[in-house]
């Protein structure tokens, strides 16, 4: 799948929080919404409008719990994990489950 895809992919899915989700649609919507929001920031400067950033994170809210709450279940933990610091970070970066497991089919699979 290309990078873009992700992105796109999860804001389709905007507000999908079950099944699973790959490491990497998580983190290439991480990357192309923090580099959005810097592009959009620079360009709220010149314009002088600063909330344009803060207008696109508001937007982009609800895509990224839904990814990140995906993300949880693909390593069989429940989307309450987002919570706790740093622990959420390790969980975000380990391989998910290979197979299925309780939260659906492995993504990497399809």
């Amino acid at each position: 799948m290309n990078p873009t895809q992700y992105y796109v992919s999860v804001l389709k899915d905007y507000a999908t929080f079950d099944g699973r989700a790959r490491r990497a649609e998580y983190w290439y919507f991480a990357l192309f919404s923090t580099i959005a929001s810097i592009l959009l920031a620079i360009l709220g400067g010149i314009l002088k409008f600063p909330l344009l950033s803060n207008l696109y994170s508001l937007a982009v809210f609800l895509p990224s719990i839904g990814v990140g709450i995906r993300r949880m279940h693909d390593v069989e933990k429940s989307g309450w994990f987002l919570l706790i610091p740093f622990y959420n970070l390790y969980l975000l970066c380990i391989e998910g489950t290979r197979g299925p497991n309780s939260y659906g089919a492995d993504p990497k699979a399809m």
